[in-house]
Formats: C-alpha cells, sequence, structure tokens
C-alpha cells in the first residue's frame, strides 16, 4: 500500500516497516483506539492553522491520554499515576489543555 518514496521516509527516520497480513483488522487495536480516541476527542474538534499548532494539540492530547485520562481497559485508571492521584482529601482543582477542551478534575495539596 506505501509508496517506493514513503518506504524511504520511514527508512531515513529508522522505522522498520512491519507488513500485515490482507484483512486483518485485529492486530492493530491498540493503535487504531488511540487513533480513534484522538480522532473523536481533540482533532475533530479543531481547525489546524498550521503544522505547528497541529502538532502542539496532538502533543497535549498524548500528555492528557498518559497523564490524565482515565482508561477503561485498566480499570478506569490512568496510565502514569502521579502524586496528585493518590490523594482524598483537598479541593478539586480542574486542569484544563487545549482551551479548556480537555480537562481533568484532581485534589490539590492541603495548604500547611
Amino acid at each position: 500500500m506505501f509508496t517506493h518514496a514513503f518506504g524511504e521516509i520511514l527508512k531515513t527516520a529508522g522505522v522498520t516497516p512491519v507488513r500485515l497480513p490482507p484483512k486483518s483488522p485485529n492486530l492493530n487495536a491498540y493503535c487504531e483506539r488511540f487513533i480513534r480516541s484522538i480522532k473523536e476527542e481533540c482533532l475533530n474538534k479543531i481547525i489546524p492553522i498550521g503544522e505547528a499548532h497541529l502538532r502542539h494539540a496532538v502533543s497535549e492530547y498524548v500528555d492528557h491520554y498518559h497523564r490524565e485520562r482515565n482508561h477503561q481497559g485498566m480499570g478506569n485508571q490512568l496510565l502514569l499515576e502521579s502524586d496528585e492521584s493518590e490523594l482524598s482529601h483537598g479541593t478539586i482543582h480542574c486542569r484544563q489543555r487545549l482551551g479548556g477542551m480537555l480537562r481533568y478534575y484532581h485534589r490539590g495539596r492541603k495548604a500547611a
């Protein structure tokens, strides 16, 4: 499916392409789920005004996905736990990304 030129771009970037058997949609289930998530939760809601804007949006979403978004396949837990996620008392704060499109609610530390 890839053109020769695209294959060369992958090689220069150090990526080794892996050929998949035809009609095998479940081989990339994790990748497909991430692509669906980033499209539905981020990219379908913005109009990028350039490559830098698109890269910023994707970067913010990836940080949100790994650090702030609950994952059903992992018992609604975060992929990367933080010190904030262990707190059970304190004021609830909202962290916003991309102008409030992505939100994460967490408990703040009590003032000493």
